[in-house]
């Protein structure tokens, strides 16, 4: 495998697109808006720089990682002979089966085609291509630099030699792939997001403050961070969107988002990256302290 494809710069995308490159990979980075391209890189330099700066890469290094990232605006010559594309583009149902509708006309017929979705079927998505076999879920943990694991989904069609070789190729990554099945919010969101849900619900029952109910978590549960802290990292956006998803594969009232989530994300609160959600982020110095940093 030597050029993949990723589709989106946000902040899943960009750091996809940092370690495929840091692994000695070709990587077309591909979103619509340049400036998002122009964001993607910045960032990817920063981080990079922050490594350097801890003597984790040489200069070298970081130079090689960089010069191993070409950006697209247009999907068709960004796509066009690559071994695998990874879409992380926004967690919404309609924008992912568009988005591989498309790649299944575009891209060559041995193109592997992944998903970076948290909690979206994968069989769904597969199932609007001719190549279900070799459509897979490679649900990246954020920050992706850091963060070891991959979940590794394989829906009802992926063959057993196209999940074999995304978890061969995670591990050349330096990630832990881990396989699971295809349900909604697969393992890690399955577990997680109701977590998160239930300290929203205890703040919204007034059984304590956010920083009360972060607090508890992070000292007497060993967290490092606290369940508010992390929505507010995630976007509280993305935490409705995949609590919906489950919501609606399951139609079990546990997954049924807090109401103060609901309305957090309709008057526009959605944690760091609107500048406050849990907490108030409009101090650069605050957001600092609930970002994870690269160690």
């Amino acid at each position: 495998m030597n050029t993949i494809a990723v589709i989106g710069a946000g902040t899943m995308g960009n750091g996809i697109a940092h370690v495929f490159a840091q692994n000695g990979l070709k990587v077309n980075l591909i979103d619509i808006a340049q400036d998002s391209l122009d964001k993607g890189i910045a960032t990817i330099t920063k981080n990079l720089d922050r490594m350097l700066s801890k003597e984790r890469i040489s200069e070298d290094d970081k130079q090689s990682t960089l010069s191993n990232i070409n950006t697209f605006t247009e999907l068709k010559s960004g796509v066009a002979k690559t071994d695998l594309v990874v879409e992380a583009a926004t967690e919404n149902l309609d924008i992912k089966l568009s988005i591989f509708k498309e790649l299944d006309e575009l891209c060559d017929s041995e193109t592997i085609l992944a998903t970076n979705t948290s909690s979206i079927s994968i069989t769904q998505i597969g199932a609007v291509t001719n190549r279900p076999e070799k459509v897979i879920g490679m649900h990246f943990m954020n920050p992706v630099p850091i963060m070891k694991l991959v979940e590794i989904i394989r829906g009802y069609s992926t063959s057993d030699e196209i999940t074999n070789t995304i978890m061969e190729l995670s591990k050349k990554l330096g990630k832990t792939p881990t396989e699971v099945n295809d349900y909604p919010g697969f393992v890690a969101n399955r577990i997680l997001m109701p977590m998160l849900n239930e300290a929203i619900e205890t703040l919204y029952n007034g059984v304590a403050g956010v920083n009360e109910i972060d607090t508890v978590m992070k000292l007497g549960m060993a967290h490092p961070m606290g369940p508010l802290q992390l929505a507010d990292f995630i976007g509280l956006d993305v935490c409705l969107s995949i609590l919906n998803v489950m919501y609606d594969g399951f139609k079990n009232p546990k997954y049924a988002p807090c109401p103060l989530l609901v309305n957090m994300v309709m008057a526009g609160k959605l944690g760091v990256k609107s500048g406050e959600g849990f907490y108030d982020y409009s101090e650069s110095r605050k957001a600092e302290k609930v970002a994870p940093q690269f160690n």
